[in-house]
């Protein structure tokens, strides 16, 4: 592909949209080809330059929109256009219709240059692996698949046990991959909106599959606590 995958990015902070245009121009094959800040002025991008885009870096906050409003404004109009969300929000009910949009990949604020290229790297494999072929194997529809769930891969393909959600589940590997430093279920239970109790069941479950690791760290005072990390 010559031209390279276009990237909109709708962002309505300046700084934050600048650092996400270097990032994605960073990357081989990628390039942005517009940048808006709010409802009105995406969906006149949009009309404007019908076909221009390949994936949309959306905001979840904008000045003109409530909730996920405009991801289903781009879902109905414009269905061949991937969405990543990029979002401070860790809530998992946003998380939940983010989903039932059918968006590629999440990118929790401060994004990171490294989780960026990875989003990419998968989203260029999967576009990639579709244009090729003429028809799919299972295998090929599987792997194409699990681009939409990165991580979470190999624990969605064994039975969940009970107590464990699988959008949950999801959101708590989001946190985690956008998480540079260790963190403590207390920390995980505010980033996600659960009680504490509920953020160590989920990454303990992790540390069984082997996906999170888990050390214990000693205070001054009280008990040692437990700090947990992606593999």
């Amino acid at each position: 592909m010559t031209e390279g995958y276009r990237v909109l990015i709708v962002e309505d902070d300046f700084r934050i949209a600048s650092i996400n245009r270097s990032f994605v121009e960073q990357a081989t094959d990628f390039r942005v080809v517009g940048m808006t800040r709010s409802r009105a002025e995406t969906l006149d991008w949009l009309r404007d330059n019908p076909g221009a885009a390949d994936l949309i870096l959306l905001d979840v906050f904008l000045p003109d929109v409530e909730g996920l409003g405009l991801l289903w404004d781009i879902r109905r109009d414009y269905r061949d256009i991937d969405i990543v969300m990029v979002t401070a929000a860790r809530e998992v009910e946003t998380v939940e219709e983010a989903l039932r949009g059918g968006v590629f990949d999440f990118l929790i604020k401060p994004v990171e240059k490294q989780r960026v290229q990875k989003m990419l790297d998968r989203f260029r494999a999967r576009r990639q692996l579709v244009e090729v072929a003429v028809e799919l194997s299972q295998d090929q529809l599987d792997e194409a698949m699990s681009s939409l769930y990165g991580g979470a891969r190999q624990t969605r393909r064994r039975a969940l046990p009970k107590g464990i959600d699988a959008l949950t589940l999801e959101t708590v590997l989001e946190v985690l991959r956008a998480q540079r430093d260790p963190l403590t279920a207390s920390d995980l239970a505010e980033r996600i909106g659960s009680s504490r109790s509920t953020a160590r069941r989920y990454l303990e479950h992790l540390v069984g599959e082997q996906l999170v690791s888990a050390e214990q760290h000693y205070g001054e005072i009280g008990r040692p606590q437990r700090h947990y990390r992606l593999r």
